[in-house]
């Protein structure tokens, strides 16, 4: 009996998959640990994909 496969979801061009990342402010806090800010992607809101466009979208009108 076949498989049914999802098509591979399409990765954010603008962050590559890595949608959250914590950057090194190069502070340290009194414990001795670094302080870091998060960031988020701000083209996928932190979820790494992009859908994919709608077909009507895509096609083009000729006159």
């Amino acid at each position: 009996m076949p498989q049914h496969s999802h098509a591979p979801a399409r990765l954010c061009g603008n962050c590559s998959g890595f949608a959250s990342v914590a950057i090194a402010t190069g502070l340290r806090r009194p414990d001795g640990s670094r302080d870091t800010a998060p960031v988020t992607c701000p083209t996928c809101q932190g979820t790494g994909t992009v859908s994919t466009p709608d077909r009507r979208a895509l096609t083009t009108t000729r006159r």
